[in-house]
């Protein structure tokens, strides 16, 4: 039965990690990742399969739904890239050229295209991109109250957001704005050193600890300027993410020395000094926004959550700090998690449904929110594909999961 309930659907798509967020009066009934069903690592495609899931868990159809939220406004990310092509014209023609019609052809008209792919009747609702990873970070914490940090590569316009969560309301504060990001910087060092923006940053993270900070100073003499209450600027002549097809200019490579390394090429010392140093810049960076947000704020408790916040070596530093009492950080910090924060937000924001927390229980579930395959549907599914397996007991596999590990295999 679905009387007096209030089923909400938040979906992200068609930038990257693509996802579908379904909750009931404020509790979260599911969430999955396109790229769980299509094996397409980041799929950004309209994630059609991830909804279905959810409304199967729900038990409902679309007809059940009370709204759809997308997690982002995309007109206003049309008039951030346009603008940013126009006042640097005519540089970035190439890059123009390739983004334009992509726009023209879907990204503007997703109210239309989720309408008609869902056969949805009524209107879409849509949350700014950093409201969505706020609402990812706050609602679903075990605070009452909590300061919000949100930073990624860039929303519409914002790329780095303050923000303070109180009861059943989010309010965002302060805000810094594209081209000056974080996210952008970081996905810059990504790409010079051989990975995959927007996928292989986690690669840059695991690589910095074999190398030297030897490049710090310089990163913070030319790259970026760091103020007093964490706030910051880059120089632009450095980077060509703006209008380029690439993450850094040709002076960027002149000022550490060497061109950027291929990709998935093998990294040597150098790339693991340059790796090391832009890590400790980020961290230092976001402690000292951690400590303006508390000053800000006033608040013990500091929620994250935006693609940066998925790096745990910066988090930790923020946690070594002690600057705040308590921190929670959304586990789905990235794009995919915003469909979850876009229905939250709708829910508590827009509706003004109540939240109840205890101070230490999160309602994430401990992110399984996705689909469950039970024993009985492997064993079938292996049987039925002729497939050669072994049935361990617990401890049994507990003890051969160990020896792989103690045994430097990848399990």
């Amino acid at each position: 039965m679905t009387e007096n309930k209030i089923y909400i659907l938040g979906i992200s798509a068609f930038f990257h990690d693509s996802a579908a967020a379904l909750i009931c009066d404020g509790r979260i009934v599911a969430a999955a990742q396109e790229e769980r069903f299509t094996r397409i690592k980041g799929d950004a495609s309209f994630p059609i399969n991830s909804i279905e899931y959810c409304l199967k868990e729900a038990d409902i159809d679309i007809n059940g739904l009370t709204e759809i939220v997308f997690y982002d406004k995309p007109i206003k990310k049309f008039d951030r890239i346009l603008s940013s092509y126009m006042h640097r014209a005519p540089v970035g023609v190439a890059s123009f050229v390739k983004a334009i019609p992509l726009w023209l052809k879907d990204k503007l008209w997703i109210e239309d295209f989720i309408k008609k792919t869902l056969k949805y009747k009524k209107d879409i609702l849509f949350t700014e991109h950093h409201e969505s990873h706020a609402a990812s970070a706050f609602y679903p914490s075990p605070f009452e109250s909590a300061a919000v940090l949100t930073v990624d590569g860039a929303g519409e316009w914002t790329t780095t957001a303050i923000g303070i969560g109180t009861g059943n309301k989010l309010k965002l504060i302060k805000e810094i704005n594209f081209p000056h990001s974080l996210g952008l910087l970081y996905s810059a060092f990504t790409y010079y050193c051989g990975f995959r923006v927007n996928s292989g940053e986690y690669k840059l993270m695991g690589l910095a600890p074999y190398g030297e900070p030897v490049f710090k100073e310089l990163i913070y003499k030319e790259l970026i300027t760091v103020f007093d209450d964490g706030s910051y600027i880059l120089n632009e002549k450095y980077f060509n993410y703006i209008t380029g097809l690439r993450m850094v200019s040709s002076k960027f490579e002149k000022l550490f020395g060497r061109k950027a390394q291929k990709p998935d090429g093998k990294p040597d010392k150098f790339y693991m000094d340059v790796a090391a140093s832009i890590q400790v810049v980020f961290d230092e960076i976001m402690v000292k926004i951690a400590s303006f947000v508390r000053q800000t704020t006033g608040m013990k408790n500091l929620v994250m959550a935006g693609g940066v916040a998925l790096n745990c070596v910066s988090n930790a530093a923020i946690v070594r700090s002690g600057i705040f009492e308590n921190v929670w950080i959304q586990p789905a910090s990235g794009d995919a998690g915003g469909s979850l924060g876009a229905a939250l937000f709708a829910y508590h924001n827009y509706l003004g449904g109540s939240r109840n927390v205890d101070g230490v229980n999160d309602s994430q579930q401990g992110s399984y929110l996705g689909p469950a395959f039970y024993d009985d549907e492997i064993k079938g599914l292996l049987d039925a594909e002729g497939i050669v397996y072994t049935v361990y007991g617990e401890n049994e596999l507990v003890k051969k999961t160990a020896a792989f590990i103690a045994g430097q295999r990848v399990v």
